[in-house]
């Protein structure tokens, strides 16, 4: 069992930082993939919900969240754009790693720092949800960088968040991604958000993939 300290004010500085740019990134992202309808995949609080909501483009825009008091909360945040176009934003209590059709075919979906949150057990669950039933279109994944971590002063084999269950260093996220994406249709291009350092790369990366037919 990994022993966590207080985190320090300005890793927590910029720790909030990041996640504001990675949060702007992934809702720049979607717009350009031409979405219409958009599923976002472990929505937490809806920080990203908010975002989505902003762009006139984005006609249908779902929420899934296994936390109730994380739904209770992004009704919350959201509740301005709710009671504008109820109909427009739905949110929805339940996990990724689990069969669902009403999640079927969406233009785009998000994963955003979500993927590290779950047992490596249970993650071909989450490949046959998600890529075998929900079948997004595109789909965007953000998720920690390990290489870069000791960057935020952390020590070897301490994750950002306590209830992080691994975090991939890049090799690791690669090969997992490109073996999904073979699996099941689609094609994925790599990138990373915040700022690169020449051998540890990006803080967050990024797996971009898009389904061939």
């Amino acid at each position: 069992m990994y022993e966590f300290e207080e985190p320090t004010r300005g890793n927590m500085t910029q720790m909030t930082s990041l996640h504001e740019e990675r949060l702007d990134f992934v809702a720049r992202t979607l717009q350009r993939t031409g979405a219409k309808t958009v599923l976002d995949l472990g929505c937490g609080s809806g920080s990203l919900l908010y975002r989505l909501a902003a762009f006139p483009e984005f006609e249908h825009i779902v929420g899934l969240e296994q936390s109730g008091l994380s739904i209770r909360q992004a009704r919350l945040n959201l509740e301005p754009w709710l009671a504008l176009a109820p109909e427009r934003i739905r949110l929805v209590r339940g996990s990724y790693a689990e069969s669902n059709s009403e999640l079927a075919g969406f233009d785009a979906a998000a994963m955003v720092e979500t993927i590290e949150h779950v047992y490596p057990g249970e993650l071909s669950r989450v490949e046959l949800a998600v890529f075998g039933e929900y079948r997004p279109r595109v789909l965007f994944m953000t998720t920690p960088n390990r290489e870069y971590n000791p960057l935020f002063d952390l020590e070897p084999g301490e994750f950002r968040e306590e209830d992080h269950k691994f975090e991939w260093d890049r090799t690791k996220f690669r090969r997992w991604a490109l073996g999904v994406a073979d699996r099941n249709g689609y094609r994925v291009e790599f990138g990373g958000i915040g700022d690169f350092h020449q051998e540890l790369g990006h803080p967050t990366q990024t797996a971009l993939f898009s389904r061939r037919a």
